[in-house]
């Protein structure tokens, strides 16, 4: 198959029928249904028949789920497959999974009031929309059924993917999709009772691996357009630093480039090969000023920090009289904790394929936010975001960082289209270099926490003080994430923390940096967890009580918190003996609506060096749709964190520049360090809820605390120590 061919047919497999009338079926938002006319007509034409918005049946009997959510390893798309063949009551095999296209109309995130993947939130927000979809479906395939065979609707029923009744009479989704797909679709369809469910909480093999492992899957590095040129960028050194002038002749000479241009973000070279276009961006001679750049370290904007924790911040959460509490305590304990900026750095670093002529633009990519990126490709040219198509594909990896309010990396690919005047389509390519030095890091943080606790040991006063950017201002987020100058994404972990503390202040301090910062996997968790859990292992060792005892008297009234830290205990066999040299560590976390609790196992050397061996986690995530995909994110969250825990973190020098450039510098975790995981899921009739992030939250202080519990050392920033020498 040629590159060319490929790309014709993912345009094909992305047709789908969309009419004109709409209905409003209670929480299900975009089901457009076509008129009987246009469909019978599509449908003649030997199409794959629209049942609604969501759902594709074709005559070969394959049914193709539209996901408005991006694909980016998590398994989003074999997750929102299986609530729609559970309802559809479809078999396994005949289903497909393909992105939609951009239309917030139809495809709204119902968390974000726009098309978007983020937060944890695909399960969650399409449970009951996809659920509805689902049974919608299946009713009309059965109405189409009785009417065809006349016989009542009530007497046939359908099982993995055929339509039968009890006369003999069968027929194929793929044989009824046509005449179901003139019908009026009902508004009332019943859902299943989950006690019959088939696939929901059963471990369906991934509708991605096979194409994922055989090559077939397509990424924006597989789209070749023809006459397609590639674009390399030119960035500034320094972040907020702009072209003042550059010379462009060297970089012209080199075989196979085709142009240079200047757009907002610095200097285009596009080549007719990504080699040729490399070569040029390093002929380039640029001259930047540097006016109004971030020429601080990060030493010196963490000394900046720590001078301004010492002052009150705003007031996050106030619960009861803290200082009176601080007054008449027993023992107070405070402590610190310093928190790095940190790169996301996907397998497959930004990319994207921009092809534009005079009334339209398409982009190919890894589309993670498609309604803001939608906007922002149509304000760059001035165009309507109707007239602006773009064909989400798989992408390797994300954590955050394709989803950014400024759209980055696909307004500099129409900006560089428009700058030679669409006359060839152009991949827009990051390296790894412009991915790890080109900013949106998690922001970095301090924080200061201080507890009071009576001569009981138990905990009367809890002050939190969080120094650190915001993610969410400035941007069209920040009217309903910032309340009152707080950025909710700052606080998170913290402002809601569970314990039972009947006296507690959070505050913040919102900072002003020029470093461009982002979310990042589980974004305010990955801090605010490992202040909270490592501080509150700090104050059971200073008050002589057992950690796992100390948190299940604060989360009494906690029952999901409190199920997850007792399983976790449980499967690790807390408070049994442990080899010579190993010592454990727990902590326990909400985030995305989600509770995972986990223990460490780390084993100690005479030397100091020491290893995570082993990870027990325990997850309650709702129903559980995929346990396999569930385990799987929760071993990639901790992975993922674990990293961060043992790996540096992105630091600027003195003067601004950023001190990393590529996986030699920016370490991630290898393949030896990962330990030994054991996922143990809660079983839930709770709504799903998120699971691709909270797994990476309590990773980073169970391990700490682990250390802690062994050398009767704190260890209160990130990334920890190499060494962990015993205290005397």
């Amino acid at each position: 198959m040629t590159d060319q061919s490929k790309i014709q047919i993912t345009a094909s497999r992305r047709r789908f029928l969309q009419g004109a009338g709409a209905a409003s079926l209670g929480l299900v938002v975009g089901f457009h249904w076509a008129p009987r006319n246009a469909m019978a007509q599509k449908a003649a034409a030997g199409t794959p028949a629209a049942m609604n918005a969501f759902i594709r049946i074709a005559p070969d009997n394959t049914v193709t789920v539209l996901s408005k959510h991006l694909e980016m390893g998590q398994g989003t798309y074999t997750g929102l497959a299986t609530i729609v063949a559970e309802e559809l009551d479809a078999d396994w095999k005949q289903m497909r999974t393909e992105g939609a296209p951009a239309d917030v109309k139809l495809y709204a995130n119902l968390a974000f009031g726009m098309q978007g993947t983020g937060g944890s939130t695909a399960m969650a927000n399409s449970w009951d929309q996809l659920r509805k979809a689902g049974a919608t479906a299946r009713a009309m395939l059965v109405q189409a059924a009785a009417e065809q065979w006349k016989l009542p609707a009530r007497e046939i029923t359908v099982s993995k993917g055929v339509v039968r009744h009890a006369s003999g009479k069968k027929a194929t989704f793929g044989q009824l999709a046509a005449k179901a797909s003139t019908l009026t679709p009902p508004t009332d369809a019943p859902l299943k009772d989950p006690a019959k469910f088939t696939l929901i909480g059963k471990d369906v093999p991934r509708l991605d691996a096979r194409a994922k492992s055989n090559g077939t899957a397509q990424y924006t590095i597989d789209v070749k357009l023809p006459g397609q040129l590639t674009a390399l960028l030119q960035r500034a050194p320094l972040f907020g630093a702009k072209v003042k002038s550059f010379e462009a002749g060297k970089a012209k000479a080199v075989p196979g480039v085709v142009d240079v241009v200047q757009i907002s973000n610095g200097v285009a070279v596009v080549a007719k090969n990504f080699w040729a276009a490399k070569l040029g961006r390093e002929a380039l001679d640029i001259q930047w000023d540097d006016s109004a750049a971030e020429k601080r370290g990060t030493d010196e904007i963490m000394a900046e920090y720590k001078e301004l924790a010492k002052t009150p911040g705003l007031p996050a959460r106030k619960d009861g009289d803290v200082e009176a509490a601080f007054a008449r305590a027993a023992k107070v304990i405070e402590a610190s904790y310093d928190f790095p900026y940190l790169a996301h750095a996907p397998m497959e670093p930004l990319d994207c394929v921009v092809k534009l002529d005079a009334e339209k633009v398409e982009i190919w990519a890894g589309d993670q936010f498609q309604t803001v990126d939608q906007g922002n490709a149509a304000h760059v040219l001035g165009f309507k975001p109707e007239q602006v198509k773009i064909n989400t594909l798989y992408a390797g990896g994300s954590f955050g960082r394709r989803a950014t309010m400024q759209s980055d990396y696909i307004v500099e690919g129409v900006e560089i289209a428009k700058a030679i005047n669409g006359k060839a389509p152009v991949r827009l390519v990051w390296t790894r270099e412009d991915d790890i030095q080109g900013g949106r890091y998690r922001p970095m943080y301090h924080h200061v926490l201080k507890a009071g606790v009576n001569d009981k040991g138990e905990i009367i006063a809890w002050q939190h003080r969080i120094v650190g950017q915001s993610i969410m201002g400035g941007t069209a987020f920040e009217q309903f994430m910032v309340k009152d100058g707080i950025d909710a994404t700052s606080v998170e972990g913290a402002a809601n923390l569970p314990y039972a503390i009947p006296n507690i202040s959070v505050e913040l301090h919102t900072t002003k940096t020029g470093v461009p910062v982002l979310w990042w996997r589980s974004v305010g968790s990955t801090h605010t967890a490992f202040a909270t859990e490592v501080f509150l292992d700090e104050i059971a060792n200073a008050t002589s009580q057992d950690p796992v005892a100390l948190r299940r008297k604060l989360l009494a009234k906690h029952p999901r918190h409190l199920g997850v830290l007792n399983l976790a205990a449980e499967k690790a066999g807390w408070g049994k003996p442990l080899p010579t040299g190993r010592v454990r560590g727990i902590a326990v976390h909400e985030s995305f609506a989600s509770f995972v609790a986990e223990v460490a196992e780390v084993a100690l050397q005479p030397d100091g060096s020491w290893k995570v061996e082993k990870i027990v986690a325990a997850v309650d995530c709702g129903t559980p749709i995929n346990p396999n995909i569930i385990r799987a994110q929760v071993e990639s969250g901790i992975g993922y964190g674990l990293s961060a825990t043992i790996k540096p973190g992105i630091s600027l020098a003195r003067g601004g520049a950023v001190e990393q450039s590529n996986f030699h510098d920016y370490e991630v975790l290898r393949i030896h360090e990962m330990p030994k995981v054991e996922v143990h899921i809660v079983p839930s009739k709770e709504k799903p809820t998120g699971i691709g992030e909270p797994g990476t939250p309590p990773v980073a202080p169970a391990v700490a605390n682990a250390l802690m519990s062994g050398t009767k050392v704190v260890f209160r920033a990130l990334p920890l120590p190499a060494t962990a020498t015993k205290s005397a």
